[in-house]
């Protein structure tokens, strides 16, 4: 059958039906079902149609496409061999094959033929905008969904002073009647960073109090890292009184003993506060997804700090389709009974939209807020080292169970003792699993000794980290930590260099979610607006990763690091067809351009769910 050869749009890129081309076939073909024995033919054809697989197409294929970049291999695939084609090929759900047009209309010819099925109908060919180029649907390796939500309903974050911050809390309840008018409402907000503002101290109940709008009402805010809660009197008032101490957290108090308001780690648990509804978690749920989706993600590993929010996943999944894939931690409570050996896993549910067959575990606290887990003490406070939010008991005692009935652990890990810790025991757990198979990770891995950092690569452990802390961190990262010992921090290169696979994430809300911000950060390792403690050449400039190292670690790193690489992160045959349309080319235009780019369409399962094709 002669194919007729249809040629890019002139100028924009085309996303409707007046540019689809054309699959002419020869008018004598047009008798196969008009023979003078179809009785004899029709089981036979019958049998052919019936055992199709999603390559063949019949009459009307619904869901077939050939999606081209005007601009030659613009579809970056992220396969083995990190290949690069002009179009890929969908039908339905699937990616039936990546190549040029003419392949493209090859495949799709000869899937009819070998058939022996005629396709009345014929291939659209879409083309993205010039300039544009397509890569898989993006990944975030380590974030928190619900939390995000609740995060943009108040957010905190760019206050520059505790000052600041109040008013920006009582600018949320003057702009809102209903909250104004019940001052039993729990307020909730998120983002606020100490480590910018002028005093050194934190802040406190008092500090919100002394407003005459918001005394008296319940405020709950959130720190930027998820480590700290910053509270009133009154949402104080229903909690007290405390234990005096709290293991592997820190109620920050006055001169007398009294809780000031702010409650670091596990005394975050302390605060009692009115159980969520269905209504509050949409509400969150919602926001999140519209965002992401905006961003260009298809897929979110969940590390929620809320136990109930795999639960409420796992109720929408049983209500309808899941909007984006989400790849959920389990909750772990050390002083809950164990459950690895009587749970099971939940993979791929809800037509692979949602998977969780891992558990997260604390094992220390956060470096902004001082509670990573150090060797040594902290260079701007020598009176600690930081704390475990764990005994080292506990750790080897059920990080070797979890491995051993099957399930992936992933242990949130920031301070160099803390990574070590947990190295051992993914280590000591080798006689009782095959940890490379089961993918163990470190959430963060932030600070880590190079000893430490080379068996990584050895036992298999993935490294699931964030570069936007990177350039967060840099401007006080030194002053913590001294000058040799933060070389050592957020250091990608030396990872790599060391045998560990890495996977990219953002640990939103505590940063931007936009995956080119994280794309941007490691490449350049300098701020948004091009600067760092090093100079324009980025901070610790040999720690960069390549694009194409960035590319991976958003992409097919991430599907690996959540088991789904046979169907997820790169832009291969019989894989589901999530991809993404950027504006231009991250790979090849200037650093200082990067973050200029922007998502025209992304894809899930062969359908936008933005923009459009």
């Amino acid at each position: 059958m002669p194919v007729s050869k249809p040629t890019p749009p002139q100028g924009v890129g085309s996303t409707g039906s007046e540019h689809a081309s054309v699959v002419q076939t020869d008018s004598s073909h047009s008798g196969l079902f008009r023979l003078s024995w179809p009785l004899l033919l029709a089981p036979i054809l019958a049998g052919i149609v019936f055992n199709l697989k999603s390559y063949v197409f019949q009459d009307s294929p619904p869901g077939s496409y050939a999606l081209c970049t005007p601009d030659g291999k613009n579809v970056y695939t992220v396969d083995a061999r990190n290949t690069r084609a002009q179009c890929i090929l969908v039908h339905k759900a699937m990616i039936v094959d990546t190549g040029s047009l003419e392949q493209i209309q090859s495949h799709w010819e000869n899937s009819v033929v070998l058939h022996g099925v005629y396709t009345h109908k014929p291939l659209p060919v879409r083309w993205t905008k010039p300039g544009s180029i397509i890569v898989p649907g993006l990944a975030d390796s380590h974030a928190h969904i619900l939390e995000y939500g609740a995060s943009q309903q108040l957010p905190l974050e760019g206050t520059k002073s505790i000052n600041e911050t109040v008013q920006r809390v009582r600018d949320y309840i003057n702009a809102n009647p209903d909250v104004k008018a019940d001052k039993s409402m729990y307020i909730l907000g998120g983002g606020w960073d100490h480590t910018v503002w002028p005093t050194s101290g934190w802040p406190s109940a008092a500090d919100l109090d002394a407003d005459p709008i918001i005394r008296d009402r319940p405020i709950v805010l959130q720190s930027k890292d998820c480590h700290a809660l910053w509270v009133s009197s009154a949402a104080l008032e229903g909690s007290l009184p405390f234990p005096s101490e709290v293991e592997g957290g820190v109620i920050v108090r006055d001169e007398s003993g009294r809780p000031t308001g702010t409650l670091l780690d596990n005394a975050q648990e302390l605060l009692r506060q009115p159980k969520l509804n269905e209504r509050d978690l949409m509400q969150r749920f919602k926001i999140t997804v519209e965002h992401a989706v905006k961003h260009g993600l298809t897929s979110i590993h969940d590390a929620g700090l809320d136990p109930s929010s795999l639960e409420f996943f796992k109720r929408q999944a049983d209500i309808g389709t899941l909007p984006i894939r989400i790849y959920g931690m389990r909750f772990f409570d050390e002083n809950g009974e164990y459950w690895g050996n009587i749970t099971e896993p939940l993979i791929a549910y809800n037509d692979g939209r949602l998977t969780a067959r891992s558990v997260k575990i604390f094992a220390d606290g956060a470096l902004r807020t001082g509670g990573a887990a150090l060797y040594e003490p902290y260079a701007d406070n020598p009176s600690t080292n930081g704390f475990m939010r764990l005994d080292e008991e506990v750790l080897f005692k059920y990080i070797p169970l979890f491995l051993r009935d099957g399930w992936q652990v992933n242990v949130h890990a920031i301070g160099d003792r803390a990574n070590g810790i947990v190295v051992d025991a993914f280590e000591a757990s080798l006689a009782r699993a095959n940890v490379t198979a089961l993918r163990p990770r470190l959430e963060h891995a932030q600070m880590m000794t190079k000893e430490d950092m080379a068996r990584l690569g050895k036992l298999g452990v993935i490294a699931s980290v964030q570069p936007t802390h990177a350039i967060s961190d840099m401007w006080y990262a030194e002053q913590r930590l001294g000058p040799e010992r933060v070389k050592n921090l957020y250091a990608f290169r030396t990872l790599i260099d060391s045998g560990a696979r890495i996977a990219l994430g953002s640990d939103f809300p505590v940063e931007s979610m936009n995956p080119l911000s994280g794309f941007y950060a490691a490449v350049s390792r300098l701020s948004p607006d091009g600067e760092s403690p090093h100079g324009p050449d980025g901070w610790f400039p040999d720690q960069r990763l390549t694009r194409l190292e960035a590319l991976r670690g958003m992409t097919i790193d991430p599907a690996y690091a959540s088991f789904s690489e046979s169907f997820l992160g790169s832009l291969e045959s019989s894989k589901r067809a999530d991809f993404v349309v950027l504006s231009q080319d991250i790979m090849e235009v200037p650093i200082n351009k990067i973050l200029d780019t922007k998502v025209l369409a992304t894809v899930i399962d062969g359908e936008a769910v933005y923009g459009g094709i």
